[in-house]
């Protein structure tokens, strides 16, 4: 069973795109417009666009994690067939490090620009070839020697650098912390353990490259390719009008496509070397070391209160890797410092420098990890104090953010996630006695997360385009990772145009476009819908329209003209001009698991997410990132964990599990018939009153199963993932 609601709109769910029916299509689950290229198999994914005359490179990782490359032996891999160049950093083209886009980070280092190895994987060589064949056979002639140095791979190995400079811009004190823990009766401090994950998208990320003089062209898999544009031309010192990246659909991406990765210079620096197209795909095993991971952490929580169950005091500190020379810090805590009323607050992240693989976003980072710490304490504080979980959750609730002068939220349904959540699932039939609850040798437990994702959105441009015979065009840089950007873009505008969904046609993913931010953080609908509505207000101002007017009235006043076009910015507003605190996505996580009393086996029964996401654009399409979220939340309370070599003998940094067969995601079998519903209404803070979705659906997930867990078993599990020997 699944149920949605959407307190905003209350349309029909089975509007067919480009089908008029009458009824509004914002919020309505029309279907994806996209959706006939997909299952026809005609979808120009980034790699289908590139020359089918590319050659074809392959990158050679290193076998060490740390030290210096002393010799790269070509001469046989030289002599192989079909072999027409190998690349290292004796004659790689020299670039310049860019920063991301919008931020202060350095990108990842550009490979092959000196002889440093500083993880097993990193890039050492490349062959380029006349076919993929040919370049990996050649790779395996390759003949590479090193200077080995003792690498640093433990979170918590004394010699490992710490940074405790905020490099998260994480830290925070509110209040005294010494005096909440003082005025609290009751006082739990616990520490909690996530694994290192791995994005996994199914489809293997790629990059070709063609370079015309010094204009370069390139498709690539990239969930920003704005900002990849952006790194290339000044790493290649070129004019940014001379770089066009192009990634109209993607094969998944959960964050790994957001920075532009070694790979993606590769490609661009073997096609000046030949002045001839390449083309990079990379391995799986490649996906593991290559484009990003989520960061293990280790966090200590401790929690005050009183025991009517007021919070008095919150002190949550983590610590995270980083690569040992790259930029990625992750807000760990942000979840902590703005979720509940509590007056004493300490929130501190610090990052240890380790020889791995560049970390990067991944579904919900930061707060996929922190949240679990946050509501796991939580719910030992509601057994430590009699007091009902989802009780205790209501009675800390706040109207206001904490975290930002107390400002009143946007707009928050926290306290209707928590209570249509229980009713949903059924709290009301659950023992609250821990291994109370079994049916034959299945133990059975319930537990609830309250979830919350920090607001984030970037500036967004976009052009708005209404031909002579009134149909209408929208041009933007942004792309669509599956979410169905393509679709809520073409409701908003035809909404806000009075046309039917065929009359819309909307172009994405190439960085020639209008600028616009990621496709990440859950910012995108919000950035992207708010553009679309500012644009379409100007060119109706234009056509001396307004209204929705309709395509007949379009058409008249756009007259004898092809076309008329207007561009519109969206931006972040001051909170302090607005009044108010923006506000990310709110829900409630409730889930019922069995667990095998003998075996320790853990599955999950039921799964209810109830959601406020503000105005949904698009009930299908939300729900999906809902359903995709919790996927991936049960993947990472009870499954995925990304193993490197630590122990055995010598430590050699390199991931042992780096292949499908032993990163274990979640699968059909593991996976519930997931419930979802949306509560709430249309955000204050921007005219279409949308939030993100795509985080929330993941958060609090891990915790919801791991509190269902120790009520079915009495054993308290805090670390991820959950496995059968932590329960026996």
């Amino acid at each position: 069973m699944s149920t949605t609601t959407d307190t905003a709109t209350d349309t029909a769910t089975d509007t067919a795109a480009g089908t008029s029916t009458g009824t509004p299509v914002i919020g309505a689950g029309v279907t994806r417009v996209d959706g006939p290229l997909k299952v026809t198999g005609a979808v120009p994914y980034a790699d289908d666009l590139a020359p089918r005359d590319a050659l074809v490179g392959v990158l050679v990782g290193a076998t060490i994690a740390a030290g210096e490359i002393s010799l790269v032996d070509a001469s046989d891999a030289l002599a192989a067939p079909g072999v027409v160049a190998v690349i290292s950093h004796h004659d790689a083209p020299r670039v310049v490090r860019p920063n991301e886009a919008s931020a202060d980070e350095r990108a990842p280092r550009p490979p092959f620009q000196d002889a440093t190895v500083r993880f097993h994987g990193d890039y050492v060589a490349m062959v380029v070839a006349q076919t993929r064949e040919e370049a990996v056979h050649a790779a395996s002639l390759l003949h590479v020697s090193y200077d080995a140095a003792e690498p640093v791979v433990d979170l918590n190995d004394p010699r490992a650098t710490r940074e405790t400079d905020d490099p998260a811009g994480a830290d925070s004190v509110r209040g005294d912390l010494e005096r909440g823990l003082a005025e609290a009766e009751v006082v739990v401090e616990a520490d909690y353990v996530t694994g290192d994950n791995t994005n996994n998208p199914i489809g293997l990320f790629s990059a070709c490259a063609q370079w015309d003089g010094d204009a370069l062209h390139m498709w690539a898999t990239t969930q920003w390719p704005f900002n990849t544009a952006d790194c290339l031309a000044e790493a290649w010192g070129i004019a940014r009008e001379d770089v066009r990246v192009e990634c109209p659909y993607l094969g998944g991406g959960f964050g790994s496509g957001l920075r532009p990765w070694p790979y993606i210079h590769a490609a661009a620096m073997a096609a000046k070397v030949v002045s001839q197209p390449v083309r990079v795909v990379l391995s799986r095993p490649q996906m593991f070391t290559d484009v990003g991971h989520r960061p293990e952490t280790v966090q200590h929580v401790r929690l005050g209160a009183r025991r009517d169950g007021t919070l008095t005091a919150v002190e949550h500190t983590a610590t995270i890797p980083v690569a040992v020379d790259d930029d990625n810090p992750e807000n760990v805590v942000s979840g902590t410092r703005q979720g509940y009323a509590v007056e004493h607050l300490r929130a501190d992240v610090d990052q240890v420098r380790l020889h791995i693989a560049p970390p990067g976003s991944m579904r919900a980072p930061g707060e996929a990890q922190g949240n679990f710490a946050l509501e796991t304490a939580l719910d030992e504080l509601a057994v430590e104090l009699g007091i009902d979980p989802v009780e205790l959750r209501l009675r800390n609730d706040t109207a206001t953010n904490p975290d930002q002068d107390d400002l009143p939220w946007s707009s928050k349904a926290l306290d209707q996630c928590l209570r249509r959540g229980a009713e949903i699932i059924g709290w009301d039939e659950r023992d609250p006695a821990t291994r109370s609850m079994r049916d034959g040798d299945q133990l059975v437990g319930y537990g609830v997360a309250a979830v919350s994702f920090f607001y984030f959105q970037q500036p967004c441009t976009v052009r708005v385009v209404v031909h002579r015979d009134g149909t209408a065009a929208v041009h933007c840089a942004a792309m669509d990772i599956g979410t169905g950007t393509y679709t809520v873009v073409t409701q908003v505008a035809a909404d806000r145009l009075g046309l039917d969904l065929a009359d819309v046609e909307v172009v994405l993913g190439d960085s020639s476009l209008p600028a616009s931010p990621p496709a990440g953080g859950s910012g995108l609908a919000t950035a992207i819908s708010n553009a679309v509505a500012l644009a379409v207000t100007e060119v109706l101002g234009d056509l001396d329209l307004s209204g929705t007017p309709g395509r007949e009235a379009l058409s008249r006043a756009v007259g004898d003209r092809d076309e008329v076009a207007a561009e519109a910015t969206a931006a972040p507003p001051d909170p302090a001009e607005m009044g108010m605190s923006p506000s990310g996505a709110f829900g409630a996580k409730f889930a019922k698991v069995r667990v095998d009393a003998d075996l320790g086996l853990v599955r999950v029964e039921r799964l209810v997410s109830v959601i406020d996401c503000g105005q949904v654009l698009n009930e299908r399409t939300a729900r999906s990132q809902v359903v995709g979220g919790a996927v991936g939340g049960i993947g990472h309370a009870l499954l995925e964990h990304t193993v490197t070599d630590l122990h055995a003998g010598p430590q050699t940094g390199r991931i042992t599990n780096a292949h499908m067969a032993d990163y274990l995601v979640a699968v059909n079998a593991d996976v519930p018939d997931l419930e979802v519903e949306f509560v709430g209404g249309p955000d204050r803070l921007n005219p279409v009153g949308v939030k993100g979705v795509g985080e929330v659906g993941l958060c609090g997930v891990a915790a919801a199963i791991g509190n269902a867990v120790f009520h079915a078993t009495g054993r308290r599990v805090r670390r991820l993932p959950i496995t059968p020997d932590l329960l026996l």
